[in-house]
């Protein structure tokens, strides 16, 4: 299909941390946007903070994107789908809390609308259960959810006739950056901003730790993309034809807690120096991310460690957080 360029895009989720930003970005390309919510009262910050965009901008209540048809009255009139409702935290029991939301949730708006896989964490899930530590849980409800969409597009075009649009899946790792959502006090930012908050402002890690884990429930390294660049992948996926049928990995690098501890210290010296031992250049990092086909296809630009943690700390501080 050719590239969209203009018209309305659907925003499931429309009040989320990824979602809010990628509202932003699409009203700014000049695209109108209909925003889910799943309820009443996480409409109105929306509409207050995007009040300048007028009538661009539609925000509807779908209060469970698992009932088949929650998004049937919304995608008659819409021109492209970026569908961000997915719960993330790690506080799950059973694995279905997760996985029937992200499953659901993704089927839902397809049905009137790179080569690995983690397929580990999903196999891991379904045999440990409620025992599966809750990063293993999300990862599978994300894997799967993937699965579901792209087993969709195969089987209806495969029935024929070919379906009238193209699926492209942008995949992240943790997203850090500043935030557009309505958040009251740092306790109640979401899973990742939160992390973020207290692990690096706060420095709630030891220095062990600071220096070899990349994510709290992960002894490794960790890989982020800041927020407002998975935003704009979403505007140049409806852009740029070549992303047609494509599953793109949005990754800017890889990191370990003190690379953030760091770069915040040298921004906000009173802010705690960490583990003064640590050197990146000695650090091991088990796995990373080729973002060379986001780069290719859709020219994106990644945000560093460095301007993102500088823009997040100027966030907190007209907060009144640090």
């Amino acid at each position: 299909m050719p590239a969209v360029s203009t018209g309305k895009v659907l925003v499931t989720g429309a009040n989320g941390y990824i979602a809010v930003w990628v509202v932003k970005s699409l009203l700014d390309a000049g695209f109108a946007v209909c925003g889910t919510v799943r309820s009443e009262s996480k409409a109105s910050h929306l509409r207050t903070i995007f009040a300048s965009f007028g009538d661009k901008l539609e925000v509807v209540v779908v209060d469970d994107i698992t009932k088949v048809g929650a998004f049937d009255a919304h995608v008659a009139d819409v021109d492209a789908i970026a569908h961000t409702a997915s719960p993330f935290h790690l506080k799950a029991d059973e694995p279905d809390e997760l996985i029937i939301p992200a499953v659901q949730g993704t089927l839902g708006p397809l049905v009137l609308n790179e080569a690995d896989w983690n397929d580990e964490d999903v196999v891991t899930a379904r045999e440990k259960g409620r025992a599966a530590e809750g990063v293993m849980k999300y990862r599978a409800s994300k894997s799967l959810a993937e699965r579901a969409a792209w087993a969709f597009v195969d089987k209806e075009n495969a029935a024929g006739p070919a379906l009238g649009w193209d699926l492209v899946v942008l995949n992240p790792p943790f997203v850090f950056g500043p935030f557009l959502h309505e958040v009251a006090k740092p306790e109640d930012l979401n899973q990742s901003a939160h992390d973020w908050y207290f692990n690096v402002v706060k420095c709630a890690l030891d220095d062990e730790a600071r220096a070899n884990v990349g994510y709290v429930a992960v002894q490794t390294a960790g890989s982020f993309v800041d927020v407002r660049d998975i935003a704009q992948a979403h505007v140049l996926a409806l852009l740029k034809p070549d992303a047609a049928g494509s599953r793109l990995i949005i990754s800017s690098d890889a990191y370990k807690w003190q690379d953030w501890v760091n770069a915040a210290h040298k921004i906000e010296p009173s802010l705690p120096a960490g583990n003064t031992s640590y050197d990146r250049s000695k650090a091991i990092f088990p796995s990373t991310y080729d973002h060379s086909r986001a780069i290719t296809t859709l020219g994106l630009k990644f945000r560093t460690i460095a301007e993102t943690t500088k823009d997040t700390l100027e966030d907190f501080k007209a907060r009144g957080w640090l």
